[in-house]
């Protein structure tokens, strides 16, 4: 009989331990739970606001990146594609009208003058002619500047001026692209779509793909789909244009009873509460409370102004957004609401989980503790 009241003692004491432990929220979790989220809000001297998603904080906090070319690069025209630049490599071939004429050999009227390149003043050096302006010219008037500066040397000169191959104008492309490197700006390759698909395309999602051009102090970035759905973003190349292809890099994190939790990338120009949540496989349907996903963000003070209807705030707020998936509207709310980057996405256990870890805890010990009693009166039998 006194063994059975030691059992009955240690089970009740150990009852209260695990209630207690339990109360102090000590037992394994992913997270806070409501109640203490709610906790740290403003309204209770905390320093986070907790708001409830509706539509006017939807409408408030749908602020989306906005990408494009400025009126520079936009209203810059295409190079004609038989300028002449500096670094450019021209072919000359002269013919003169005499056996034995200014720059032609003994056996024959024609000179030919295969790589002369211009220099970066925008000359070349030809005999007897000196130097030409070249740069800024079609080869036709460089043509005929030649011509008239040898007709008084030797009698009706034939000149003919062609582009070979060289580095003139010239863009650099880096990054997510087939083939980074330098390329020249070829009648094929003036504009912007035409050079990305000479250097093999972008290599990786069209839809994260970000296009940034630096052309002397000034820099923009588009979104790579913007070139086919805005013609007017398919620029026209400069010489020097330097050009960068890179993966959207927005990300936001996703912790608590959800699917996976880690930090995610954004897969599309744009991201909603719902998508994120299936993006990370949903929530838990073993221990997710539907009506506590949760959105942190530090937000703009004029975001914060508009979404809390003040405007006495000052620089970024810590703001938590409340999303509860069981109103009737609630998957419509979370659908519509904006994840930017660097969210957090939280979702908290449902309280039946925490209770039935109590209930777990509390049946494994009791039995641990039966079976070392029972061990106990064992050996007192002994």
């Amino acid at each position: 009989m006194l063994n059975l009241t030691k059992r009955w003692a240690r089970s009740i004491a150990l009852f209260a331990v695990i209630a207690s432990t339990a109360g102090c929220g000590l037992l394994p979790r992913v997270g806070p739970n409501k109640s203490e989220i709610f906790a740290g809000s403003v309204q209770r001297e905390g320093d986070a606001f907790v708001v409830s998603v509706n539509d006017r904080v939807t409408r408030a906090t749908a602020l989306v990146p906005a990408l494009g070319f400025s009126q520079g690069f936009i209203n810059a025209g295409t190079l004609g594609s038989d300028t002449i630049n500096p670094g450019d490599t021209l072919g000359l071939t002269i013919w003169e009208n005499v056996d034995d004429g200014l720059l032609a050999g003994e056996t024959s009227n024609a000179t030919v003058l295969q790589e002369v390149q211009v220099d970066g003043s925008g000359f070349i050096f030809v005999p007897y002619a000196g130097r030409v302006r070249a740069a800024g010219n079609t080869p036709e008037a460089v043509r005929r500047i030649i011509t008239e500066k040898l007709k008084d040397q030797t009698p009706d000169p034939q000149v003919e001026v062609r582009r070979v191959a060289g580095d003139g104008s010239t863009v650099s492309l880096v990054g997510a692209v087939g083939g980074q490197g330098v390329y020249a700006i070829e009648r094929p390759t003036r504009t912007l779509s035409a050079m990305i698909a000479r250097a093999g395309g972008v290599t990786v999602s069209p839809e994260i793909a970000k296009i940034t051009v630096l052309r002397g102090g000034h820099r923009s970035t588009i979104w790579f789909q913007d070139l086919y759905s805005n013609p007017q973003y398919d620029i026209a190349l400069r010489g020097g244009d330097r050009i960068l292809v890179e993966e959207d890099t927005r990300s936001f994190t996703a912790l608590g009873a959800t699917g996976s939790q880690s930090r995610v990338p954004f897969e599309t120009q744009t991201l909603s509460g719902l998508e994120a949540i299936a993006q990370v496989g949903g929530l838990r349907a073993n221990s997710s409370d539907p009506t506590g996903v949760f959105v942190f963000r530090n937000e703009p003070a004029e975001i914060a102004n508009t979404v809390l209807g003040r405007n006495d705030l000052v620089g970024a707020q810590r703001m938590v957004y409340v999303l509860d998936l069981t109103k009737p509207n609630g998957m419509f709310m979370a659908r519509d609401f904006v994840i930017r980057d660097g969210d957090t996405l939280y979702v908290t256990e449902a309280p039946f989980t925490q209770w039935n870890k109590t209930i777990s805890a509390l049946t494994g010990s009791l039995s641990a503790v039966n079976t070392i009693s029972d061990a106990g009166t064992n050996l007192s039998d002994l």
